[in-house]
């Protein structure tokens, strides 16, 4: 960090100087952080914590390589290690492939197929999968929806089911450059279904916090801090919870701390900025929750796939592990989890607002520390995330107020030290009080002009002054001045004989030989330990990593820094610089004093003229003032009346002279007036009494005229009250604005609580999501009394998915209500949402729902305001039309349903035949048929239980796992075709080998029949029939060993007819559905699905005289072929 800088005049604001110097710090910070990441990588044991922080804050940054720096970077934000409390998958966001995951997800989703023993866990998920796949339909479908969303981090977390076990997890989504990152935690079972709802009560939670917060008095960061550490606790459990602010050179202090009585205070104390290196503080930006739950944990891996050109990005996920650097100081801490919230604030320059990021800075951290391990779940995290982000907002009030405050005092002081320069140039200002020590913090002052020297508290001697001026005018000539934190690192040849109590100096040139100074003493002797002293009898010697060692390494490094020179500070000091050059000359100067003689003036007369000027100024003055005067004599007669009254009222000045003041008036204000002159004429004098004149000629129209007066008490030469004057202010506008606004108030109030049936139903939110209106129309659509509904969260207690409440049909309803109110209240235009609850009754109330965003008088969102609109006729005639359409469906599915029933009977009669043959004594050919005949019967009865044709269409269905022959699976296929390969007259050519009919595998035979049969069937539909004509059925294996047990064998079924083959609209058909699709369209469409399913493929290869299908899948091996 570079500890000096030259102050030189330039055009640059404050605000993007302070960016440009923490710009400069992170860059010269980054390579330290690295060089201390390598030195505990190689040492680990022996990594000696103080020396390294001193080595590397004293030694230049230029010893790092490049590379070093660069590793380091990549190994903070692309680690490819992951918390083991959770699993992570990332996927690629169109198709949800599988591109990486951890070692631990086989295990810890249950992926282990059930079919093969033998198959290793991790097999069973690999790249390329189709993440959807792995969890149960509702979960797979709530992925998609998720994905097609812009800000997916809304929607989080996504409640899914592992497909094999039903174990619930929390997904939480953000997306990074390749993709979709997954992060899964498990949930206790005894806390699903958690939705929304239940997030939104850890948000109330958070909301009484947040209300503590908010009751606070400004002017108060320390208060702030410490009911924040309090609330934090009580919401988390954590033994220890801080508050850590960063200061300006980025290194860090606990300003508040509540933690478990028996646990080491750490209040007070300060650390240097290597403790949070920089690569951190960047995440920190991006991921504004941090959870460690043991860092003792050995980390997991993430594995991914190859074509990947770097490591996984992991800044964005909770589960990314701690470096091990980070996870040694905690376990020489006895911490073992940890749970850190960052605090962000507006950076001061207001010309990057376009950049939200660039926008914010990091002010600080809320930090939890635990001795065990610990997790909590993600509903509470949001929850906290959201109050610290109200406790940012807060901060930033506080800091901008501070800021504001310590610039008037600065300002007040330059005004004081200007009036002293008028008076004394430029020694007052070192000589009187207040002096420049006052103008900004420091522990000394000097003045250095005509080589005299002013000194005021702790400075160098005069001789060590004269040898700093000397110093800057030959080494800093070229600029106004110099402002350092550390004069050894400046430069200065006798820093080290100034000793510890002038380390800092800001100096500016005044004259071009003369200069003003202002000295700091090193920051040490500031620092105040909230906490007991280190032992001296400790044996722990400073080497460690741990929080008082870091104390000590801070104090080692400040002895030789002051406190740095703050922006506002130069700024001030500036300012003072500018006066005295404008003020002071180089060339020598006059010093005595300019006196100005003034003439003296006895004669009478010219005085009378001169008061009959200044009297007629005075009248001119009243007369045409911009604000209403009038006045009256004793007897409430009026003798004043100005421009402005007359334009007000359209009384001109003849006509109001000597009228009553009372005739003037409105009856309204007729006592007022009076009480007022009667007060006046004791000599008290009333102000801003508010009173009504009326108009007359072209003003009479228009209404009284409503001023708000002060009375002034008119005396004689005997202090005798002889009048009254009246200087009013014309609030008639503002009057009328405020009137309308309570009718306005009023008929606002009217129509939310008023019975008319012509008012829709309205509700109204806070920001918070908290109901705060719930009108007449609403009660009695929903049953739920205002009561019931206002002062409570919208989501999860007015509308939720349990038994109170307004019950809304399923989660997604919820979800897309969240959506609609985080969108408003974020200030989006919002669209109607087609809503639906269920009332107090049971019944069903569906409607458009629109949300409008509600403002205070300064513009900031305070709410939403909803309306649900109910159907119009027409809306009706259509939602009924569509009724009567779900109804149509439903009736044809109970008839299909029918059907299936009746279908079934004649099946099991079939069955039931077909067992008490095949208990019979049978030759060898005759079994073999009826077990042809069994497998057919199966197929048809795994058809007719098909209900749920989306889950085919989706990929969602799960597929049956068993042992079957490959041959058998061909014979039922070919008898299946053989009746219209006959009537076709296409003679069906099978061709596959002889290890064919004894290969054993693993998977749904069924629907390989099925798969195989429809595209046999299809091929002799379009075969044309001449002599010869034929189709020929091919099977060409292909077996692979994975691993010491495990085969996979991939077959190829090749099914090649004559040209010209299938038509081209129903191979489109095959690949995209629509709602005209013809029967054989949709039987293809989901014969390719099914094969989908089972990890397979289709293809429709079109040649000049023949066309095949080509079907490729794989199975798993029972035995190998060559036993």
């Amino acid at each position: 960090m570079s500890s000096k800088s030259v102050s030189n005049k330039t055009n640059c604001s404050r605000s993007s100087s302070a960016l440009s110097k923490h710009g400069a710090r992170v860059v010269a910070q980054t390579p330290i952080d690295a060089k201390l990441h390598v030195d505990f990588e190689e040492t680990k044991r022996f990594f000696d914590y103080s020396t390294s922080i001193d080595f590397n804050l004293s030694s230049s940054t230029s010893n790092v390589p490049s590379s070093s720096v660069s590793a380091y970077l990549q190994k903070m934000q692309r680690g490819s290690l992951i918390q083991p409390f959770g699993c992570i998958i990332a996927v690629d966001d169109e198709n949800f492939s599988v591109l990486a995951y951890s070692e631990n997800a086989p295990e810890m989703l249950d992926l282990a197929p059930h079919a093969v023993p033998s198959i290793e866990q991790q097999e069973a998920l690999t790249f390329g999968t189709d993440v959807r796949t792995l969890f149960r339909s509702s979960g797979a479908t709530a992925l998609q929806k998720a994905a097609n969303f812009g800000e997916v981090n809304l929607l989080n977390p996504i409640l899914v089911h592992c497909k094999t076990s039903g174990k619930p997890f929390y997904a939480i989504l953000h997306r990074i450059d390749v993709g979709l990152v997954i992060d899964l935690e498990p949930v206790n079972p005894a806390d699903v279904p958690v939705t929304a709802a239940g997030a939104l009560k850890s948000y109330k939670l958070a909301a009484k916090a947040i209300s503590k917060l908010q009751s606070l008095p400004s002017g108060n960061i320390s208060l702030l801090c410490d009911v924040l550490v309090k609330e934090v606790s009580d919401l988390t459990g954590y033994d220890r919870v801080m508050v850590y602010k960063f200061h300006e050179d980025e290194h860090g202090e606990v300003v508040a701390e509540s933690c478990r009585p028996d646990l080491e205070p750490y209040l007070g104390l300060h650390y240097p900025a290597t403790d949070i290196p920089q690569a951190s503080r960047f995440l920190f930006m991006r991921n504004k929750v941090r959870m460690i739950c043991d860092c003792l944990a050995p980390p997991v891996k993430v594995i991914q796939d190859k074509r990947l050109s770097q490591p996984l990005s992991l800044c964005g996920s909770t589960l990314r592990s701690p470096h091990g650097c980070h996870a040694q100081y905690m376990a020489n801490m006895g911490s073992i989890a940890s749970f850190v919230m960052s605090v962000t604030i507006n950076e001061d320059d207001n010309e990057v607002e376009s950049d939200q990021q660039k926008g914010r800075k990091l002010w600080g951290l809320v930090v939890c520390h635990h001795t065990s391990p610990r997790f909590i779940p993600f509903p509470l995290r949001y929850a906290c995330e959201f109050l610290i982000q109200v406790f940012g907002v807060q901060i930033n009030k506080e800091v901008e107020l501070a800021a504001q405050l310590r610039e008037k005092h600065i300002l007040r002081t330059q005004t004081v030290l200007c009036d002293m320069l008028l008076r004394d140039a430029p020694v007052g200002i070192v000589t009187q009080s207040p002096n420049v020590m006052d103008l900004v913090k420091c522990d000394g002052a000097a003045l250095y002009y005509r080589k005299k020297i002013w000194l005021l508290g702790v400075t160098p001697t005069e001789g060590q002054i004269r040898d700093i001026a000397e110093w800057l005018l030959e080494y800093h000539n070229g600029s106004t001045g110099l402002s350092t934190d550390s004069l050894m690192e400046a430069g200065y040849p006798a820093a080290s004989v100034l000793g510890d109590e002038v380390c800092g100096m800001a100096a500016v040139r005044i004259t071009s030989k003369d200069f003003l100074f202002w000295f700091r003493s090193h920051t040490a002797k500031e620092i105040k330990w909230g906490g007991a002293k280190h032992d001296p009898g400790d044996k722990d010697d400073g080497r460690k990593m741990h929080p008082r060692s870091s104390f000590k390494a801070f104090l080692e490094v400040v002895k030789r820094r002051s406190r740095p020179w703050e922006d506002v500070e130069m700024d001030a000091i500036h300012s003072l610089q500018l006066i005295l050059r404008g003020s002071l000359q180089d060339e020598i100067m006059d010093e005595s004093k300019m006196i100005v003689n003034v003439p003296s003036v006895d004669d009478r007369i010219q005085r009378v003229d001169e008061l009959r000027v200044v009297t007629s100024e005075m009248v001119r003055l009243i007369e045409t003032a911009a604000v209403p005067i009038l006045a009256v004599d004793g007897s409430g007669s009026v003798n004043g009346w100005n421009t402005k009254s007359a334009e007000l009222t359209g009384l001109s000045v003849e006509q109001a002279i000597g009228m009553s003041l009372i005739d003037l008036v409105s009856d309204d204000s007729v006592e007022v007036v009076k009480n007022l002159l009667n007060s006046a004429s004791q000599g008290i004098e009333e102000q801003n009494i508010e009173i009504k004149l009326k108009t007359f000629g072209p003003q009479e129209n228009n209404g009284p005229v409503i001023l708000v007066v002060n009375a002034c008490c008119s005396r004689d030469t005997k202090e005798n009250v002889v009048g009254v004057c009246f200087i009013g202010q014309d609030v008639t506008g503002q009057k009328v604005i405020w009137d309308k606004y309570t009718r306005i108030q009023g008929d606002y109030v009217g129509i939310m609580r008023s019975p008319s049936a012509l008012i829709p139903p309205i509700f109204m939110t806070d920001e918070h999501g908290r109901c705060l209106e719930w009108n007449d129309a609403m009660q009695k659509l929903s049953g739920l009394r205002r009561e019931e509904a206002t002062e409570r969260m919208l989501l999860g207690e007015v509308f939720t998915v349990k038994n109170f409440g307004c019950r809304v049909k399923d989660h997604d309803t919820l979800t897309k209500l969240r959506i609609l109110l985080n969108g408003v209240i974020a200030g989006h235009d919002a669209d109607k949402l087609l809503f639906g609850f269920y009332d107090r009754l049971g019944n069903y109330v569906e409607a458009l729902l629109s949300a409008n965003k509600r403002t205070d008088a300064e513009g900031r969102i305070t709410g939403a305001l909803f309306f649900l609109h109910v159907a119009s006729p027409e809306l009706q005639y259509a939602m009924q039309v569509q009724r009567i359409s779900e109804k149509a469906e439903a009736d044809s599915i109970k008839k299909l349903s029918y059907f299936r029933q009746e279908i079934s009977k004649p099946l099991n009669g079939i069955m039931f035949m077909q067992n008490l043959m095949g208990s019979s004594n049978l030759s060898k050919e005759q079994k073999e048929l009826i077990k042809i005949s069994s497998l057919c019967q199966e197929q048809l009865a795994k058809v007719v239980d098909d209900t749920d044709i989306e889950r085919i269409e989706e990929c969602y269905m799960e597929m049956s796992s068993g042992e079957f022959n490959l041959g058998e699976v061909l014979e039922v296929v070919i008898n299946q075709v053989m009746i219209l390969s006959q009537e076709r007259q296409v003679q069906v050519i099978r061709d596959s080998p002889a290890e064919v009919s004894s290969m054993n595998l693993y998977g749904d035979n069924l629907r390989l029949q099925q798969v195989l049969s429809d595209f046999l069937t299809n091929a002799l539909h379009f075969t044309p029939a001449f002599e010869g004509s034929s189709v020929a059925f091919r099977v060409i294996p292909r077996k692979e060993r994975i691993g010491m047990k495990m085969h996979i064998v991939h077959l190829e079924f090749r099914i090649t007819h004559p040209a010209p083959g299938i038509p081209e609209d129903l191979i489109q058909e095959m690949f995209h559905h629509n709602h005209g699709v013809s029967r054989e369209g949709l039987g293809l469409y989901i014969c390719q699905k099914l094969a989908k399913i089972m990890n397979g493929t289709v293809q429709y290869l079109r040649e000049a005289e023949r066309s095949s299908f080509i079907i490729l899948i794989e199975f798993p091996l029972v035995c190998p072929i060559d036993q």
